[in-house]
């Protein structure tokens, strides 16, 4: 006798109700059609549809439930069941789904093989394209991961022998009538995953799912059951359905350890969604993960449902699983794109020759820093002789200058630390390397930039000699400024990644890292940067470039996170501007250039150098040299302003915006002082923002010389005199070291005396008091922990700081006395701050005034008792306590959450933009089918 068959239509007004009234109306049509006649049809109404009692009555239905909108399908299909008797088979059906007339005689003959056949699945075709399979069986891992079994393959008769499956699509699905108190959908998958659940439990119970693939179903492609529309909600429900079957099928023993993993395992997949470049899932993963962490009742009920009618062990199972070749096939077809990989042409296009003519240009200027053990003069000091001690100053916490001062650490820091970790053993002999390989490296960078404008071999080595001979790079290596060399060298790189960064989250990832450097070694081009990543976005949107919006939008993430407490710290004093401030030690006196020099390129009064070059007595007025000398960037600009009149006109105007803005922020940053330097107030470099405005220009030229309507010969001309001009430029610069007329020296490996290196090595708590006459008769005093101030322990909030605080007025309080003798306890008072040291330091050439403050100093500090006398070092005076000091006070605990917190913040959203920026085989493929150069192709003209 064959089995009674009751069909169960769960219909949703999704979308407009007449939409969904003509979904419902082709779907009974289609159960009325069939060969085999159903004994009776339920409808559940969820939510309201338009004429729904007439499509029921001239559809068949015989039932009619109707229910909220919020219903799922598993509520709305139990809703039905309450209905149905007991002896009959459900056949489960949703609007939108057309079965061909002989699909329910099918799927019954596949029930009626043998008791073993718990459910008969349907193939389940595309509604618009009945070739193409959406659905014929489904699988999973050994994890749990669900896996389609055919979905999107053409309809060839290449599954019709299949049989035994795990699971299948829940639409469609014929379940036998005395399977169903053990077979009802899990409202808990929310669903997801359905189809598959009760195939796990109908193979636990002992029965299996059978294949029917002369049961044709069209469906509307989208999704299974009533999984939410959207990728992100679709995403969630899949994800949640996975961890809770996860738990719904472990072991009782297993079950809380796989509960304790839900959190560490969405972090490792935040971690492989970031190098798959997938970083929307992120937040779907924590938010499945602690979906499923409060889960108790609903994974109670689960398993409690799977215990009462299990017979078998997952044995059963097991064989069904989906194999690693099957997931290969589903998820990794092996496609090789059809372009060949992209050759720049860096080796064939003379970028690595122009690279060597860098480096030999470089050492030809530089050689003599070879023989040095460390880098000093101008804004340089020493590095920390530890790795542990590079990023120690790289953190929240104490720092090293100062006498109790708990502050962030300037984004700069991490920088230096990362640069002085690449050789351990000397860390600061990485800023010799980096005076010796910053301009072949702007060469490299330069370069680079210009595959973006340009796919000339000439005119990608034109730029790159342009970028590396700049007056910007050049004033910054004699002048001793290391963050404004990082800079110049970071820019062409951040450009290189940031132009394409709406293509892919490689590129932004990698462009949000770069300027993140970019803007810690020079946050006085935020405004700039801020400027051009606004155009960014809004071009991104006018392109409708959806997906390339949150990756535009991502390039400035990390670089907020990290300078967020530097921020909220100068707010917090009064002082917003005052985050602007050149990171590094601050030195008065860079000479900037006027207005009119500056908007030259030249970021010091003396353009080039080359007054000082040829001295004094050039027979030539000075006025008049200078005008001569800022003639020769003439032929640059002026290939630059000619790049909005070509063909390729938008990209040159960006470029020529680029400049401007760099100019602006240039012209800018001279009337601008935040810092200062033994009470002197200090103005904003102006060079960084220059680096800016001359790479802009650069690639501005480039895009003349590369389209302009000319001649051959006379784009080579021109882009020759350009670069010709720039050289003539750089001889100064290149010539200052053998001159003698850099600001560069020998050294110090330490700024304190060795007698305190040797005290202080391995204990960085080790204080000195540094007092220092000034030439006006008074002193200045800083205090230095461990064996020497380093470049990564600078503080622009200790530079920047204009507000005498409590500890500042103690320490002036504190040399009052040393100097002047009028405290007789003032050994104990430097014990009870935990400074061990008194350096007098000597200051070279000193007036008559500061001559006389520095004896009386040394006299008075002698007549006291608690001091040893150590004598005169290379940095001058110095007495040590006779008795040990206290010690310094640690960090109290809510300065340690708070620098966990931060630590934590910044540390997650680089590891982040790490992720992201990593290639993978896929973001490869997609980057060779994209073109290099800006401007040409479909996505840079829509």
């Amino acid at each position: 006798m064959s089995a009674l068959l009751h069909a169960i239509v769960v219909a949703r007004a999704t979308g407009s109700s007449a939409t969904a009234a003509d979904q419902l109306r082709r779907t009974l049509e289609a159960t009325r059609a069939q060969s085999r006649t159903l004994d009776a049809v339920t409808v559940v109404a969820c939510g309201k549809i338009q004429d729904l009692e007439e499509i029921a009555r001239i559809g068949g239905a015989t039932n009619i439930i109707k229910a909220p909108d919020s219903t799922s399908f598993a509520a709305a299909v139990s809703l039905a069941e309450e209905k149905v008797p007991a002896e009959r088979s459900i056949w489960l059906l949703s609007q939108g789904t057309e079965p061909e007339p002989g699909a329910v005689a099918a799927l019954a003959g596949a029930l009626e093989r043998g008791p073993s056949v718990a459910i008969a699945a349907p193939k389940l075709v595309d509604a618009g394209d009945p070739s193409r399979i959406v659905s014929l069986g489904v699988s999973m891992t050994r994890f749990g991961r669900m896996v389609p079994l055919a979905n999107g393959e053409m309809d060839q008769g290449q599954h019709d022998t299949d049989d035994d499956v795990l699971g299948a699509d829940i639409r469609g699905l014929l379940i036998r009538a005395d399977q169903r108190q053990a077979l009802v959908i899990d409202a808990a998958l929310g669903g997801a995953d359905e189809g598959l659940d009760l195939g796990v439990r109908a193979r636990l119970a002992g029965g299996r799912v059978a294949l029917a693939p002369a049961a044709r179903i069209a469906v509307t492609v989208g999704g299974e059951g009533d999984l939410p529309r959207g990728a992100l909600r679709r995403a969630y429900a899949v994800r949640t359905a996975q961890l809770h079957r996860r738990l719904a099928y472990a072991p009782a023993l297993a079950v809380p350890l796989h509960w304790l993993l839900l959190l560490p395992l969405a972090l490792w997949r935040t971690m492989v969604d970031l190098v798959a470049k997938r970083p929307r899932r992120v937040l779907v993963e924590w938010a499945a993960a602690f979906t499923v962490l409060v889960r108790f009742a609903s994974i109670a009920r689960s398993r409690g449902r799977i215990r009462r009618f299990r017979s078998g062990g997952w044995s059963q199972v097991d064989p069904l699983r989906a194999s690693a070749a099957q997931l290969r096939e589903r998820y990794d077809d092996g496609h090789v794109d059809p372009v060949r990989e992209r050759d720049l042409g860096f080796f064939s296009g003379g970028g690595a020759w122009a690279v060597l003519g860098g480096l030999a240009v470089s050492v030809g200027g530089f050689f003599s820093l070879l023989a040095w053990p460390a880098l000093g003069g101008g804004a340089l000091l020493p590095l920390s002789d530890t790795v542990g001690g590079l990023w120690r100053g790289a953190l929240y916490g104490q720092r090293p200058l100062g006498l109790d001062e708990v502050t962030a650490a300037d984004p700069f820091s991490a920088l230096v630390a990362l640069i002085g970790s690449i050789w351990p053993v000397a860390p600061s002999f990485m800023m010799i390397v980096l005076w010796i390989l910053a301009i072949p490296l702007a060469v490299l960078g330069g370069w680079f930039a210009a595959t973006r404008v340009s796919d000339r071999a000439g005119v990608r080595v034109f730029v790159g000699i342009a970028y590396a001979l700049a007056p910007t790079l050049l004033a910054a290596l004699t002048a001793g400024l290391p963050a404004a060399v990082l800079t110049h060298l970071l820019l062409p790189w951040a450009f290189f990644t940031a132009a394409v960064a709406h293509r892919s989250w490689g590129a932004s990832g990698a462009a949000s890292l770069l300027l993140l450097g970019v803007l810690a070694a020079a946050p006085s081009l935020a405004p700039a940067i801020a400027v051009a990543w606004v155009v960014l976005v809004l071009l991104t949107i006018v392109m409708r470039a959806r997906a390339g919006i949150a990756r535009v939008i991502w390039l400035v993430v990390p670089a907020a996170v990290w300078f967020a407490p530097i921020v909220a710290a100068q707010l917090g004093r009064g002082t917003p501007f005052a985050a602007f401030a050149d990171p590094g030690t601050t030195a008065a006196g860079h000479g900037a250039a006027r207005d009119w020099l500056l908007a030259a390129g030249f970021p010091t009064a003396d353009p080039a150098g080359w007054l000082s070059f040829l001295g004094p007595d050039f027979p030539v007025a000075q006025e008049t040299l200078v005008w001569v000398i800022a003639l020769f960037a003439a032929p640059l600009a002026l290939l630059a302003l000619a790049a909005p009149a070509t063909a390729r006109w938008r990209l040159g105007s960006g470029l020529v915006l680029l400049t401007v803005l760099g100019l602006a922020g240039a012209i800018g940053a001279v009337g601008v002082q935040v810092a200062f330097s033994s009470g002197d107030p200090v103005a904003l470099w102006p060079g960084t923002a220059l680096s800016l405005a001359w790479l802009g220009a650069c690639l501005a030229a480039a895009v003349t010389l590369d389209v302009a309507p000319l001649p051959g010969p006379v784009r080579v001309l021109a882009g020759f005199v350009a670069v010709a001009c720039v050289a003539v430029l750089a001889v100064p610069g290149l010539t200052a070291v053998a001159r003698d007329d850099a600001a560069l020296t020998n050294g110090p490996t330490s700024t304190l005396p060795a007698y305190v290196g040797a005290e202080a090595a391995g204990d960085a708590d080790v204080g000195t008091l540094i007092i220092a006459a000034r030439d006006d008769g008074s002193v200045a005093a800083r205090v230095v922990w461990g064996e020497s101030e380093t470049l990564g322990g600078q503080s622009t909030l200790e530079a920047t700081d204009v507000v005498i605080s409590d500890d500042d007025r103690r320490i002036a309080e504190l040399t009052g006395d040393l100097v002047s003798g009028t405290s007789a306890d003032a050994a104990a008072q430097l014990g009870e701050f935990g400074l061990r040291f008194v350096l007098l330091a000597d200051g070279g050439d000193l007036s008559d005034a500061a001559r006389s403050t520095s004896l009386e100093a040394v006299t008075a500090i002698d007549q006291r008792d608690g001091f040893a006398r150590v004598g005169q070092t290379a940095r001058g005076m110095l007495w040590r306590l006779d008795a040990d000091p206290e010690a310094r006070q640690g960090l109290t605990t809510a300065e340690r959450a708070t620098a966990g917190g931060v630590l934590t913040a910044q540390a997650a959203i680089l590891l982040a933009a790490i992720l992201l920026s990593v290639p993978t085989g896929a973001s490869r493929r997609a980057a060779r089918g994209m073109p290099t150069v800006l401007g040409r192709g479909y996505e840079e003209k829509r």
